[in-house]
């Protein structure tokens, strides 16, 4: 799909059918929308860079309890029937990985007695060297996608 620019739209000088909402609403409607999209406090620093552990699938952003976080629904969507031997999702609150982040980073690379840069440079480092961290709900680890697999306890 390609979607057109605004100088490319066919915009009709007289209205097709009666308006359901008058413009004045349907504008203040879509800056209501706008704002709440991109609002400061629904921000992700690790998307993309958690596995879960169970089957293997990149975890997905969710906001839970005021906070962001990461699920896995082991590959069950609304539009599939749920299947009752699936296992349970996996949920992962995301201050609890950046707490452990730079333990992490001290095993990844820097070594022990070395001062660890900040949580962002971590997550740009990792995202530079295409590292996964997989979350395994059991033992509430994660596991770093390296030869040494690298591992942290959440809990």
């Amino acid at each position: 799909m390609r979607w057109n620019t605004p100088e490319d739209w066919a915009i009709s000088t007289s209205p097709a059918h009666p308006a359901l909402v008058s413009e004045a609403d349907f504008i203040a409607a879509q800056n209501i929308r706008a704002t709440r999209d991109t609002a400061p406090d629904r921000t992700y620093l690790l998307p993309g860079i958690l596995r879960c552990g169970i089957c293997g699938r990149r975890m997905e952003s969710c906001w839970s309890s005021h906070r962001p976080a990461y699920r896995c629904r082991h590959g069950h969507s609304s539009a599939t029937t749920p299947d009752p031997n699936r296992p349970r999702n996996a949920y992962l609150r995301e201050d609890q990985v950046l707490a452990r982040l730079p333990a992490l980073s001290i095993r990844l690379a820097l070594g022990p007695g070395t001062t660890p840069p900040a949580v962002p440079e971590i997550v740009a480092r990792l995202r530079a060297d295409r590292i996964t961290l997989t979350y395994n709900p059991a033992d509430q680890t994660l596991t770093a996608d390296t030869p040494r697999a690298e591992r942290i306890a959440i809990s």
